[in-house]
């Protein structure tokens, strides 16, 4: 059985992800991971043309993680897609983020996407593609948003690293970073802290649906890294080549405007 597997799929991306695989890729069966479990039954019969499964797991929780290891043991299914769209980001300095949200994004950003990736990968044959949701946060150090751009910064290393290591196999591997989206959860949801407001405004923010849309293309293209929107293109090239001392400043001043 020829499946997408898609983590984070009861919002925002991880949600449009499974949309538009849906009507764009040639699988079977999708299964769709998150902790809210009816969000993912509303999206399973929102889906039409291919069969949408819902699997409620606390990716934080190892014990989760297994019960996902001994479906796929029990199942073998072909994973032809994979999505770690699982994650979340807290706005705030050091002193404004809970030791717990700390945690949780360490271990949902960064240990969760790599348990996913490595328990699926036994699943995966040429030509399969996994799409490891980073960020252009990734890019540079970013004060006020420290820790979830450290935890993106992993993700991106790990999956430009992951990409050569599978390349034998044919397994493409690509780190998709968007900018700022306006039409999820994160933005609300990161600015539940102490400081919420240490970021002030978030100008030229994309919309989920061109970013899966791009992304998606970007994946079939074998690209190493998705940049979906121009702001995000010209951090990648601007990071690059501008140190990172510089940079810092600019965003220091950017995120008070």
């Amino acid at each position: 059985m020829r499946i997408a597997v898609v983590t984070g799929a009861s919002s925002g991306l991880g949600r449009e992800f499974v949309r538009q695989i849906s009507e764009n890729e040639a699988v079977q069966e999708i299964w769709v991971i998150a902790r809210r479990k009816n969000r993912l039954q509303e999206l399973a019969a929102e889906i039409v043309g291919v069969h949408v499964r819902p699997i409620p797991l606390d990716l934080t929780v190892k014990d989760d993680i297994q019960i996902f290891r001994e479906l796929l043991e029990k199942e073998k299914p072909d994973v032809r897609i994979l999505v770690n769209a699982a994650g979340f980001g807290k706005i705030g300095t050091y002193a404004d983020i809970s030791p717990k949200d700390c945690d949780g994004m360490i271990d949902l950003n960064c240990r969760a996407a790599v348990d996913i990736t490595v328990i699926s990968l036994p699943y995966m044959r040429e030509g399969a593609r996994i799409l490891e949701i980073c960020s252009t946060a990734g890019f540079q150090p970013l004060p006020g948003l420290g820790l979830y751009a450290a935890s993106k910064a992993f993700l991106l290393r790990y999956s430009r690293a992951l990409r050569w290591e599978l390349f034998p196999r044919g397994i493409h591997t690509t780190a998709v970073c968007p900018y700022w989206i306006k039409d999820t959860e994160f933005i609300p949801t990161a600015r539940e802290t102490k400081n919420g407001r240490a970021v002030q405004h978030f100008p030229l923010a994309s919309h989920a649906h061109s970013v899966v849309r791009l992304a998606l293309w970007d994946s079939r293209l074998n690209l190493a890294v998705s940049t979906p929107s121009p702001v995000s293109f010209v951090h990648r090239i601007a990071a690059k080549f501008i140190p990172h001392c510089v940079m810092i400043a600019i965003w220091e001043l950017l995120r008070r405007m």
